[in-house]
């Protein structure tokens, strides 16, 4: 699936008007996700005025178009008492299926082959049985291995409440209670449903998906599926006969308006192109009634291209059409996948111009967005292999980062993690929008590239704006000459293949922030000066690391020392494989294992300011984690990394204000507040707290 793809998924204003009309549409959801500028220019339209480097915005409060999930509560198939209210706070996953209902099964396999990432990915799982018995739940369950609570709704309580059909649904709700996304309709057709459903479950969750294209060129396209059908008015398409010739497929649905939109759209733009390369428009329709079809099509006057029938839903299965109509696959003229789309929005219109003149080799329009920003979906049309290529980036699922650590909502963070932030036409947090997601192409190149702003980043120097985000406040370390081969599109491109996949792969490894110019000197040197500090410090487990090792008899194992003492190795530092008692100041997490070596701080004429790494001035959830991270890695501390505020409050210890070297004012300073999902979300909906409370 492209990037983006669920964008499908959309927010549901209301659970059961969304089930009610997926119900009437096949279960086939419309995107929606308009940008809230759909205005478009060609290349004549003069230049905008370049915009200004990204904004330091403080959090601030910001309305929603999600609606918070319907509260409901039930027993579970173990016989436990269980409220959806209770799991606020952590992003959840809920399952509701019929044990007898032919799509439940490969949903369930697709759930339980990432129910072990939740802990990776911050996600609980929840399960609630509609339209049979307890007992046949609890086979059914156990048959699938899933290992997760699951409410027994045999009596029919909440699926009547939630107007739920009698089959598989999962809905995603984020860490305040809000659903996120809700899909009723799954290719359980195909050969594959479970692993399709897999990689359609792990795009809707932000879990990365399967690198389907390691050990190939960027520039290489999935080949459309093979297939023949009935056609409308008598006849058997088969695909493989128009080899050599662009062709744009549309699922659609006859009562759709969105199919109407587009199919309309289509009409005007395909006679723009020269006949003999004009690319064949066929449809599919996703209702087999031939009569209805050909009569809607009549009325609105869209009966100007062949219609494919598809029994049984065969064709539907082979191309995953199951996120939104109508769904547009525009094929090249070597049987390539260039494009692909679900559902319609007012910019879709420029896109698909774009795609339809890319496909017939004819001139490609340029069509950016005239106010605001236009997204990488339109930019990757011309420049595809840069586009490609920010896919193996880190940039590209940097909005991904704060959803799984349920930052979504904090202002600070999102500045840097989308595209045009608090800028007109820019991401706006009251109403998302997928394309914008990411630090993507206009982050680094301006508001529609060098076409609207040529003198954003003069002569390629993207350091001050990179800058802008990698500053000491969120990103210790930072090395512009070492980073920037990181996300250059000329260098992933450059590649092998396997180089990119392994690319993707060290993408979370810690890696080593603190400063190493300095000898360090361990904690008894800190002492004359942050006596407070100290004090506090030699209560916390952080003081008597080494004795945790005691018991396993590793206190002389290097890989234990690494992570149990201070700077093993280092200049200064614990010597590696050393008895812990020949050096009792180092062998323990002392102060220069969080605010690096203290050889340049100490001394009596020294600088103190800058001298020392100060933690008090950084971004918590940024900086300290990669600090942290290091040790308190999945692998050691699997619950630290979406808890890590917890975890600092517990032990913190500052009595000097950041920046200045001053004591602080008054000890109100000290007090933070808390970040997690479930403080932020008890914190904005204080009714929450009540154990039956919650979700409205």
């Amino acid at each position: 699936m492209e990037r983006g793809g669920y964008a499908a998924h959309v927010p549901i204003p209301r659970l059961a008007t969304f089930l009610t009309c997926a119900a009437l549409c096949l279960s086939i959801a419309c995107g929606d996700d308009a940008g809230p500028d759909g205005q478009i220019f060609d290349s004549a339209t003069p230049p905008a005025p370049p915009p200004t480097a990204k904004p330091d915005p403080a959090t601030k409060p910001a309305g929603r178009t999600q609606r918070p999930l319907p509260s409901f509560e039930g027993t579970t198939l173990q016989g436990r008492h269980l409220a959806v209210s209770s799991l606020v706070g952590k992003r959840l996953l809920l399952f509701f299926f019929n044990p007898e209902a032919p799509d439940s099964a490969p949903v369930a396999e697709a759930i339980a082959a990432i129910a072990d990432l939740g802990d990776r990915y911050n996600f609980q799982l929840a399960g609630i049985a509609i339209g049979s018995s307890g007992d046949q739940a609890r086979r059914f369950a156990s048959d699938a291995g899933l290992d997760f609570p699951i409410i027994d709704d045999s009596s029919g309580r909440i699926r009547n409440r939630l107007r739920v059909p009698a089959r598989a649904l999962l809905i995603g709700v984020d860490a305040e209670g809000y659903m996120s996304f809700v899909n009723s309709s799954f290719p359980t057709n195909a050969p594959d449903a479970a692993h399709r459903i897999e990689q359609e479950i792990r795009e809707s969750m932000r879990i990365p998906l399967e690198d389907t294209h390691a050990g190939e060129s960027l520039m290489t396209r999935q080949q459309a599926p093979l297939f023949s059908t009935p056609m409308l008015e008598g006849g058997e398409f088969r695909l493989a006969e128009h080899t050599g010739k662009p062709i744009i497929l549309v699922f659609f649905l006859h009562t759709c308006p969105h199919c109407h939109h587009a199919l309309n759209f289509l009409k005007q733009v395909l006679p723009e192109i020269p006949e003999e390369r004009r690319p064949l428009l066929y449809g599919i329709s996703l209702v087999d009634r031939a009569a209805a079809v050909r009569s809607a099509l009549g009325e609105l006057g869209l009966d100007f291209f062949p219609v494919l029938r598809d029994p049984g839903g065969k064709v539907r299965s082979l191309y995953g059409a199951f996120s939104g109509v109508p769904d547009l696959v525009f094929i090249d003229d070597k049987g390539g996948i260039a494009f692909r789309s679900s559902g319609w929005r007012e910019r879709d219109e420029a896109l698909v111009r774009m795609q339809t003149h890319k496909i017939a080799g004819t001139k490609i329009p340029m069509l950016l967005a005239r106010t605001g920003y236009t997204g990488n979906d339109v930019c990757g049309v011309c420049h595809e292999l840069e586009a490609r290529s920010w896919d193996y980036t880190k940039h590209a699922s940097a909005y991904d980062t704060l959803v799984t650590h349920g930052v979504e909502r904090d202002g600070e963070c999102v500045g840097c993690h989308v595209v045009g932030f608090e800028q007109a036409g820019g991401f706006d947090m009251n109403a998302p929008l997928a394309y914008l997601e990411g630090v993507g192409c206009e982050s680094c190149h301006g508001r529609g590239g060098p076409h609207l702003s040529p003198d954003f980043v003069e002569s390629h120097q993207y350091a001050p704006m990179c800058e802008t985000c990698h500053n000491p406040k969120h990103s210790l370390g930072f090395d512009y000459a070492s980073f920037r081969p990181k996300i250059s599109h000329t260098a992933i491109a450059a590649m092998p293949p396997a180089a990119r996949a392994a690319l993707i792969a060290a993408g979370g490894k810690p890696r080593d922030v603190l400063p190493t110019q300095a000898a360090h000197v361990g904690s008894d040197a800190c002492q004359s000066c942050h006596a407070s500090e100290f004090a506090t410090w030699l209560e916390s487990p952080h003081a008597s690391a080494i004795a945790s090792l005691e018991a396993g008899g590793k206190t002389s194992d290097p890989d234990c020392q690494q992570c149990h003492t201070t700077a093993l190795g280092k200049t200064g530092g614990f010597p590696a494989g050393a008895p812990p008692a020949d050096h009792a100041d180092l062998a323990r997490v002392g102060c220069e294992s969080c605010h690096g070596p203290g050889g340049d701080h100490v001394p009596a004429d020294a600088r103190k300011l800058g001298s020392i790494v100060s933690l008090g001035d950084k971004c918590d959830s940024c900086v300290i984690l990669q600090i942290c991270g290091s040790c308190h890695d999945h692998a050691n501390d699997k619950e630290f990394e979406f808890s890590v505020q917890e975890h600092i409050d517990r032990q913190r210890h500052g009595t000097i204000e950041a920046g200045t070297g001053k004591p602080l004012e008054t000890s109100a300073s000290l007090e933070q507040p808390l970040r997690s999902g479930a403080a932020r979300a008890l914190a904005a909906h204080p009714d929450r707290a009540a154990s039956t409370a919650g979700l409205p």
